[in-house]
């Protein structure tokens, strides 16, 4: 048996968490750069308010209804999903952080009531975090979230979803359309359409091979798991990252060359940060500036720099794109948005030194490890590279931030008693 458990509205819940005069009430936040809205709270939603849309088209609506909206703070918003996820650790040994909203949990050969136990997950996350969450448990990962649905969306589940026996999981299955099913997106639907397969319990009563022929294994192994017959394990390891982009839109659109360089010196930075907490290095970057396709004279344009050896060594980095942003800039241009990628990674741990290549310094490493406890122990930001500047007003646009309550001393909240 799986058990998905999913944070409610989880960015959105996050910002009510410390801010209980708005639990209840609707909820936006807001995409980088306060540019469109990427949550809402249940209230939101019920007041029509669509997802994804631009913030500007709606503002009128929200400042008529008095929804309170918040920028983007995915600082907080990281700092409460771990919290969620180590106290979930405590109810199942094997776990899979699939999301920064959801894990799934093993619950095989627990002797215990799993619906009871289900609402004790949910209890304990209200309890310790404040975090509302819905618990979707049934005998494979893709039922598990039909579970997760159905215990957001059937009042009478009260949050929790338990399928654990075929009538159940059917009775489901027949009143959710086949998009709805996990892994089964829009383009996939349609072609199931054409074959008379609308809804999920049309799926899982089509025939397997017949499926794989026409489709993929993967979509042959998605009707398994809807017959309770799990396929998909936990990945208790996650894989490591391909590749590493940072990218933003700039809140005042530079024209200068100086805030392009510092804006790619600070992504540089944040990209190297996540490059060696999986412990590779990078070999070769990808830079890239452009200005808003919707004004006229659109400029973009982008280069792939090879690095003089293999690094995680932000310094090397950030020299690099910055030197590829003077290849890249023209004046005359308001620029929207600039980035970086680390495109070819390989294991630290794993690479073989060329004899005739230089390698990284033990001493680059030093430094790298001593930056990245400070900026872990005091905040993001604390010591940073000096090319970043100190006067960041090409940085993003967020109006309507909220504190960073748990991860920034000067900002805990306080409190006051009479």
């Amino acid at each position: 048996m799986f058990a998905l458990v999913d944070c409610n509205s989880c960015y959105a819940s996050c910002e009510q968490i410390f801010r209980p005069d708005l639990r209840n009430k609707p909820v936006v936040v807001l995409s980088n750069n306060d540019g469109c809205i990427i949550a809402r709270s249940k209230e939101a939603k019920a007041l029509g308010i669509p997802d994804l849309q631009t913030y500007f088209k709606v503002k009128h609506i929200l400042e008529r209804h008095q929804v309170a909206i918040f920028s983007s703070n995915f600082r907080l918003y990281g700092d409460i999903s771990q919290r969620v996820m180590e106290t979930l650790r405590h109810f199942s040994p094997n776990i899979e952080i699939y999301s920064i909203d959801e894990m799934f949990l093993e619950l095989s050969g627990m002797n215990k009531d799993l619906s009871d136990y289900g609402r004790l997950m949910k209890k304990t996350l209200w309890q310790q975090i404040r975090m509302p969450v819905s618990v979707g448990i049934a005998p494979s990962k893709t039922l598990a979230k039909l579970a997760n649905h159905a215990a957001k969306t059937i009042p009478k589940c009260e949050g929790v979803c338990l399928l654990d026996s075929p009538h159940k999981w059917q009775w489901l299955l027949r009143r959710v359309p086949a998009t709805q099913v996990w892994g089964i997106g829009a383009r996939i639907g349609r072609r199931l359409t054409d074959m008379s397969i609308h809804s999920a319990w049309d799926l899982s009563s089509s025939n397997p091979k017949t499926i794989r022929r026409r489709f993929s294994v993967c979509v042959e192994r998605t009707i398994e798991e809807l017959n309770g017959k799990p396929c998909l394990t936990l990945e208790e390891c996650p894989p490591d990252k391909k590749q590493i982009y940072c990218t933003r839109s700039f809140g005042e659109k530079p024209t200068k060359i100086t805030p392009l360089l510092q804006a790619i010196s600070l992504y540089a930075n944040r990209a190297a940060e996540k490059l060696r907490k999986q412990q590779h290095l990078v070999l070769s970057i990808h830079v890239f500036i452009h200005t808003s396709p919707h004004q006229p004279n659109y400029y973009s344009n982008s280069t792939v720099v090879k690095l003089p050896y293999p690094t995680d060594d932000s310094r090397i980095i950030a020299a690099r794109a910055k030197y590829a942003i003077h290849s890249l800039y023209r004046p005359g241009y308001a620029y929207l948005k600039a980035g970086i990628g680390l495109v070819e990674l390989v294991s630290k741990r794993y690479y073989q030194q060329d004899i005739f290549q230089r390698p990284q310094g033990q001493k680059a490493d030093e430094l790298m490890k001593t930056l990245d406890n400070i900026n872990r122990r005091y905040g993001r930001g604390t010591a940073f590279i000096a090319g970043e500047g100190t006067k960041k007003r090409w940085s993003m646009r967020q109006q309507h931030s909220s504190p960073h309550y748990t991860t920034d001393w000067k900002q805990i909240p306080r409190v006051k008693t009479q």
